[in-house]
């Protein structure tokens, strides 16, 4: 053991490190290179498309955090209201007299709606809020898909007159399924088909839909051909696609 440590020399001994020093003007440091992996761009490069989307975006955002706090407000109302029309607080308590001088006539229409329908008036606060929470749903829903088919549309605008091609047909398949999903759900609520907010979607579906009517019968009751129709067009959309990327 003694001649192994006689024959290593310890790196923290003094004279180890004095007989391999070098002095400090000689030493070179090499500051590491710093070179950007990406090309960042500043508010100043963005066309106004991508500053649009990154505005849009984030107006989207604060949209469904501002919709979630009225939902959660309007869900205490609704508890509120309810327990009043319940009597289940007392009717001469300043809330209550409150809720029925303000609240009760702002959620009337559902109420009327609601009686129609073969509900109980007590029901219509959370109707409403029902009612309130979809409509903030779907309105987020179309806020996104309109957002999105911006930034497709900007994208494939790039790409010349087949990214131009591709984009209308896209177009043309999303307006179709929304017009038959617009038609089942207004079917659902027994909605006229007349009114102004639907005539559209059985403008645009029914070309479609009656063929396939003379060849499937419906379920009992229930008319499977908005469903046919729309997964054919999930189908179909894919392959028409495909060929305009190959031609």
């Amino acid at each position: 053991m003694g001649s192994l440590q006689e024959g290593f020399s310890c790196p923290y001994d003094a004279s180890f490190w004095s007989s391999r020093q070098r002095p400090l003007a000689a030493t070179r440091f090499r500051m590491p290179r710093v070179t950007p992996l990406l090309h960042r761009r500043t508010p100043a490069h963005l066309s106004p498309v991508t500053s649009f989307l990154i505005i849009f975006g984030a107006a989207i955002d604060i949209l469904g955090r501002v919709l979630v706090v009225i939902a959660a407000v309007l869900a205490v109302v609704a508890l509120i209201d309810w327990l009043v029309r319940t009597r289940r607080l007392n009717p001469f308590n300043p809330l209550a007299r409150f809720f029925r001088r303000v609240v009760d006539p702002a959620i009337a229409p559902v109420e009327r709606r609601v009686v129609r329908a073969g509900g109980m008036p007590h029901a219509a606060p959370w109707w409403t809020l029902v009612a309130v929470v979809l409509g903030g749903i779907v309105l987020l829903a179309a806020l996104r898909f309109i957002h999105t088919q911006i930034l497709i549309a900007s994208t494939l605008a790039e790409a010349g007159p087949r990214g131009i091609l591709i984009l209308f047909v896209r177009w043309t398949f999303a307006i179709l399924q929304i017009a038959i999903f617009a038609r089942v759900v207004s079917s659902w609520l027994r909605v006229s088909p007349y009114a102004w907010w639907v005539r559209w979607s059985f403008t645009l579906t029914e070309p479609i839909l009656k063929p396939l009517r003379a060849v499937i019968p419906p379920l009992g009751m229930i008319d499977i051909t908005p469903i046919i129709a729309y997964f054919a067009l999930s189908l179909l959309e894919p392959l028409v696609l495909g060929a305009i990327g190959r031609a």
